[in-house]
């Protein structure tokens, strides 16, 4: 490469770790290690390729400042635990709108793709759920217990079993990441497809409303954390398709890390939705009103948790660096 193109595909970068350099006590010691780690990557390539330029000088300067600045503040304010949730999951979810649009793309789409399905052809849904499970839930609507498959175990064996079966799916999303982005996509379209069909199904024997508040009392929580799950493993095919000026190595091991920390985030989401399944979603005899404000109040949690945060703490800590 020559060393205009790479002053000009990384001088932003350069001049916004400049920002954090001049405003280090706005930022924690996990957001300074990554920026160091960053400008020496640059700084390693600088040296191979343009030894001797004013630019290997200027990176050399930047990278021991930031060296600096992270031994200087060593020392936390508040505990590494209250700032992995407070600043560093709102920083990686920022830094990965982009996955998160094209997850919730992927998913949307495929529950379209199940809706049309299962009303096109009724057998469809027997495909993907099974006639087993199909054949009980019509048992369950003709004997006015349409969400009876919520009632059927006791509380805390099916909040353990709906959990780490919760997990086990997120990090499959995550780690199928590894296909270069179509093992995620794959995870999602499966789970999207069974949504849409699943949903589809009660609204063709009239029971779709009451699905609605049961299903998606848990649902929110569970579904939201997939597609953010599948962000995770998007933020994974990225780094080892698309590294841009680092190594392919290297850029890989970032987006791990990314998207580690994203499914680590959500695990707390999982073990709510849960709770929700496990404890609540049985009964079906709860008022309207609650069960609805169940829903609405999960929605809202994800919204400002995974989006709104992540845009005010960007915002907030552009107006500090300015």
């Amino acid at each position: 490469m020559k060393e205009v193109s790479f002053i000009r595909q990384n001088i932003e970068k350069w001049k916004s770790l400049e920002k954090i350099v001049d405003h280090a006590s706005a930022h924690n010691p996990g957001e300074l290690a990554d920026a160091y780690t960053e400008i020496t990557t640059d700084l390693s390539f600088s040296r191979a390729h343009y030894p001797k330029s004013r630019i290997t000088i200027y990176l050399n300067n930047l990278a021991s400042a930031l060296h600096n600045q992270l031994y200087k503040n060593k020392k936390e304010k508040y505990s590494r635990f209250i700032t992995f949730w407070t600043h560093e999951i709102p920083e990686v979810m920022y830094r990965s709108q982009r996955e998160l649009l094209y997850s919730f793309l992927v998913f949307t789409l495929s529950v379209l793709i199940g809706v049309l399905s299962a009303v096109n052809d009724e057998s469809f849904v027997r495909l993907i759920l099974g006639n087993g499970y199909v054949d009980m839930t019509l048992n369950n609507i003709e004997s006015g217990d349409p969400m009876g498959v919520y009632d059927t175990s006791g509380e805390l064996p099916m909040f353990l079993r709906i959990v780490f079966n919760n997990i086990g799916v997120s990090f499959r999303a995550f780690a199928m990441g590894i296909l270069t982005g179509f093992g995620t996509g794959f995870i999602l379209f499966f789970n999207g497809v069974m949504v849409g069909s699943f949903q589809t199904f009660f609204f063709q024997h009239q029971v779709g409303w009451e699905s609605v508040l049961t299903i998606w009392l848990h649902g929110t929580f569970e579904i939201s954390a997939i597609i953010i799950a599948g962000a995770a493993g998007f933020a994974l095919g990225n780094g080892w398709l698309f590294p841009g000026t680092y190594s392919r190595k290297y850029a890989f091991l970032q987006g791990a890390k990314r998207g580690l920390k994203i499914i680590t985030g959500l695990i707390p989401v999982f073990i709510v939705a849960g709770f929700i399944e496990s404890y609540l979603t049985r009964h079906t005899e709860y008022p309207v009103f609650i069960r609805l404000s169940i829903i609405l109040f999960s929605l809202i949690c994800v919204i400002c948790y995974y989006i709104i945060l992540p845009q005010l703490r960007h915002n907030g800590k552009s107006k500090k660096q300015n």
